[in-house]
């Protein structure tokens, strides 16, 4: 069976999926993240599905969960790298993420978990400038 890494840097778990999903292995991921949340006390998880084109009604309500159930342990959590053909076949789907943060890459995605858990830091560190 597939497994999915789950990094830890720093303070955040980095989940990269770059593999097709199935309902088993989201399962699994999301018993693992929780269990890896309590385990290192992260503040953070960046869940990157940059990878995946196709995401069924059960994989984005376990997508949902994962952020839902790491909030839940004190974690913040940031879905990126949704390609536009997953965006639209959730929306079509009806099914409502509104407790999902999202960004449009990594970078954006640690800037975005470094202002949610650091507030006092600046929130114009993660604005793009023009070099």
């Amino acid at each position: 069976m597939d497994r999915i890494p789950i990094l830890k840097v720093g303070e955040f778990l980095l989940v990269s999926i770059q593999v097709d999903m199935h309902d088993r292995l989201a399962m699994s991921l999301q018993d693992e993240l929780t269990a890896q949340v309590v385990k290192t006390q992260a503040k953070g998880v960046l869940i990157d599905i940059s990878t995946l084109d196709i995401v069924d009604s059960f994989i984005g309500r376990m997508l949902g969960n994962m952020a839902t159930m790491s909030r839940v342990l004190g974690a913040q959590a940031v879905v990126v790298g949704m390609q536009p053909a997953v965006a639209i076949t959730i929306v079509e789907l009806g099914l409502v993420l509104s407790n999902v943060r999202t960004a449009l890459d990594v970078d954006k995605g640690l800037a975005l978990l470094q202002s949610l858990v650091n507030p006092s830091e600046g929130s114009n560190d993660h604005e793009p400038t023009d070099a």
